[in-house]
């Protein structure tokens, strides 16, 4: 027999190691598949988010008569929509100025954000607001309720459209290819193309943001 607390106690100890290392090796990897699970799943609702679209909508195949923005009769008009608290249509201000710095002299623009009359007296003027202001030919306006929103069928934060001199419509959508993405896009190149040669037809593209009629917090719950 083996002395008292000799290799019983070593033979314990060595079990308990073992099972330890054994345990090591099962977790580890367990962990891991675990955590890449998590930031797969993460990752793909992400991905849908960005790339789903707002609300389609069929806008008015001419400039609407009770409309009390002011269309330029000399040249192209676009009018973009936009909710002041929406972080996504930071993207679509952006797209918005380069449209005009390529299309110079060739179009002006109006700008409406969304603004419900009971909030706060200049609840609209945000980072967006003045961003688009300090774009040159470009008008910003408050939409009160939403009322231009409803004339011209827009449903989405940075839905845009563009009319010929005659008030016929030449393109509706979003000019950027996924929420809050700026860079080149169908929606940018298709307003310009139409501006700079002279293509045809009426371009339609998918507006990627926030409902635009939502108050703030709709915008807050989608980021979330």
């Amino acid at each position: 027999m083996n002395p008292p607390g000799t290799s019983t106690s070593n033979g314990d100890d060595q079990v308990i190691r073992n099972h330890r290392r054994k345990l090591r090796w099962f977790t580890l990897p367990a962990l891991t598949a675990l955590w890449l699970g998590l930031v797969g799943i993460g990752m793909s609702a992400m991905w849908k988010y960005q790339t789903t679209p707002g609300e389609v909508t069929q806008p008015p195949r001419q400039w609407p008569a009770n409309s009390q923005i002011e269309r330029n009769t000399n040249r192209a008009t676009l009018v973009m929509f936009a909710h002041p608290h929406c972080p996504c249509t930071r993207a679509s201000i952006n797209e918005l100025a380069l449209i005009m710095a390529h299309c110079a002299g060739k179009l002006d623009a109006r700008v409406l954000f969304f603004k419900p009359t009971d909030f706060p007296k200049n609840w609209e003027q945000t980072d967006l607001w003045f961003s688009a202001e300090d774009i040159p030919d470009v008008k910003v306006f408050d939409d009160q309720d939403g009322s231009e929103a409803e004339r011209f069928h827009a449903k989405t934060s940075g839905y845009t459209l563009l009319f010929d001199t005659e008030g016929q419509l030449l393109f509706r959508g979003g000019i950027t290819g996924s929420r809050g993405h700026a860079g080149e896009n169908v929606g940018r190149s298709t307003i310009e193309s139409i501006l700079i040669s002279g293509a045809s037809g009426t371009g339609q593209t998918f507006t990627f943001g926030c409902p635009l009629l939502g108050k703030k917090d709709t915008c807050d719950k989608e980021h979330q």
